[in-house]
């Protein structure tokens, strides 16, 4: 979903760091191959999610929904030397593809892949993070939330995709539109928890920044 008018988009885009030549190469072959090829991240996207984790410089990640392994790859970019990114995605058709990708990149090491329900995988890492991607199924986001905040270090950063959910956050509400309803009840939870404190940036879909206290 695009909100600026596309001159402007245009310019934020070529203004912006260009794109690694191994994203490219994934985004070609995930629109040749993947269904839904518009699940990925894309290259501005990406950009700011590499932007922010080199920031952040986090040791430890959590990316819920891996896809085909973009997002990944880009949060990857802020590891410290000795950091690990854990992601966990449902589809098994996709783990060899991920895995290609992630092996050609300098952080194959780095990456720990999870199949499987996130709802089920999440309690079983006993783990601390410094910075949590959720881009997953909608209705789910706010179990996500309640699943990972205890395991969030302090002044660690939760990034929430699709937030703004096509624009469809602003609009009545349909009848059996779970998702809709799943985002809504998600943005107020992040607004609300005096656990943390959120931006929500107009990126693309929507994207929140949320930090632990």
């Amino acid at each position: 979903m695009y909100f600026l008018p596309k001159k402007l988009d245009d310019y934020v885009i070529s203004h912006s760091e260009e794109e690694p030549e191994l994203l490219q190469q994934l985004t070609r072959e995930t629109y040749q191959k993947i269904l839904q090829p518009i699940m990925l991240s894309g290259p501005y996207q990406g950009r700011v999610l590499s932007m922010m984790s080199k920031l952040i410089r986090p040791k430890s990640i959590l990316e819920i929904g891996t896809f085909t392994g973009y997002a990944t790859l880009c949060l990857a970019e802020g590891l410290q030397n000795d950091g690990e990114i854990h992601t966990i995605d449902v589809n098994e058709e996709l783990v060899d593809f991920q895995q290609k990708y992630f092996d050609k990149s300098p952080f194959g090491s780095q990456i720990h892949q999870h199949l499987g329900s996130a709802i089920d995988i999440i309690p079983t890492l006993d783990i601390s993070f410094d910075l949590v991607f959720i881009d997953a199924d909608k209705p789910n986001y706010v179990n996500y939330f309640h699943l990972i905040i205890d395991k969030l270090n302090p002044g660690g950063i939760i990034l929430s995709d699709n937030v703004l959910w096509h624009g469809k956050v602003v609009e009545p509400l349909k009848d059996k539109d779970f998702s809709t309803k799943a985002i809504l009840d998600y943005n107020t939870l992040l607004k609300n928890d005096t656990r943390i404190e959120t931006v929500l940036l107009p990126i693309r879909d929507g994207l929140t920044i949320s930090r632990k206290k």
